[in-house]
């Protein structure tokens, strides 16, 4: 697994800019708007899902019938993507948040529990994307994948939109219910949502590893 580690940080240096970009974004949002779940969220989700691109790298001009010439397992490799995956939005979503939290700190608006739980509920949605999208590259690769990806995120945002209209038909107030909660139910909540994650995490490493045996190089 480290070399494959080694390999795929070595790849990030093709998309270095894209990835300073991505940051620079980040910093942007960070600093000249207050919605600290978006400034956290969205340089966390893109750079995380770099992984689905060093699937597309492998597989580009046969490559991964010259990777697994070497002494590389299948059950090695999905597990490689997914620690790949986890490192790399996790770093992102650690410097995230810390960028947040000192702009809102110098703006004088940084209220630590409003800029925990953004940062916590990014987590386990990065953690989520990763749970769809790598099972999904591994099935279908290239285009077919690109495909699949943008239906299974369409999925994702139609259940989202699906679960607001719901709450507005039951006249629930989301947002109220939640400042009206106290700090250790949200971290009960976050910790919880954490660990479901956690739990689709695991089920979709299954899935991939049988989706890479039955693979044809």
């Amino acid at each position: 697994m480290k070399g494959l580690l080694i390999k795929d940080f070595r790849l990030m240096k093709v998309q270095r800019s894209f990835l300073i970009l991505m940051f620079a974004v980040g910093v942007g949002l960070a600093l000249f708007t207050e919605d600290g779940t978006y400034a956290i969220g969205f340089p966390t989700f893109v750079i995380s899902m770099f992984t689905v691109s060093t699937i597309s790298y492998d597989e580009f001009d046969n490559g991964n019938v010259f990777l697994f010439s070497l002494p590389i397992t299948r059950n090695g490799y999905v597990a490689e993507k997914y620690c790949f995956g986890i490192l790399l939005g996790g770093a992102a979503w650690l410097l995230s948040s810390a960028i947040v939290l000192i702009a809102g700190i110098a703006r004088g608006t940084g209220a630590l529990t409003e800029l925990c739980f953004a940062a916590g509920v990014d987590l386990p949605v990065m953690l989520i994307l990763l749970a769809v999208l790598l099972p999904v590259q591994l099935k279908f690769g290239g285009e077919k994948g690109r495909v699949a990806l943008l239906i299974a995120l369409a999925c994702i945002i139609l259940i989202g939109s699906a679960g607001i209209k719901i709450a507005d038909m039951l006249h629930m107030d989301i947002a109220a219910l939640l400042d009206g909660m106290p700090v250790p139910s949200l971290g009960a909540v976050l910790a919880a949502a954490i660990v479901i994650a956690l739990l689709l995490l695991a089920v979709s490493m299954g899935i991939s590893t049988s989706v890479m045996k039955r693979k044809q190089l």
